[in-house]
């Protein structure tokens, strides 16, 4: 799975903003805060804000908060709207891609890749981020001992 600067920036400063609770917090304190471009952060906030995962509020006490508890937001909540679906095949979603022949069950493949981003992907929300308790399903997987090897 490729993760897009956008979604990295967005999952970080969604992070920043669950942190801060109900205080605003501004375009530029989340930049700063995560060492991020601040006018691309501007407009992933603008994007989040429109997709309904964020509130935003003019103003000398202004700045973003999150429209939902940080407990009902999870990490594919946000790539979504963003990047588009979990797990695409040509731009195609898995279950509608078709093979033939001897690569006729390579749709299983690719519904059993998006099957497995999203049991990651939809249970971890931006609490467990922040709170440093990631679901136990996931720490398992962290643990594996080639988790941390790159091929």
């Amino acid at each position: 799975m490729y993760i897009s600067a956008k979604v990295d920036y967005a999952v970080r400063a969604m992070c920043a903003v669950a942190d801060a609770g109900d205080r605003p917090v501004t375009a530029e304190a989340l930049a700063s805060s995560q060492g991020l471009p601040p006018k691309f952060l501007e407009s992933i906030l603008n994007d989040l804000r429109r997709a309904g995962l964020l509130r935003s509020q003019r103003g000398a006490e202004g700045g973003y908060r999150l429209a939902r508890t940080a407990k009902e937001i999870t990490v594919a909540d946000i790539i979504r709207p963003l990047d588009g679906p979990l797990a695409e095949v040509r731009g195609l979603r898995p279950e509608a891609a078709n093979y033939e022949g001897a690569a006729a069950h390579l749709q299983d493949v690719w519904v059993a890749v998006r099957s497995s981003l999203r049991s990651v992907l939809e249970v971890v929300t931006l609490a467990d981020i922040v709170a440093g308790k990631l679901p136990n399903s996931v720490v398992k997987l962290t643990t594996k001992a080639d988790a941390w090897v790159s091929r």
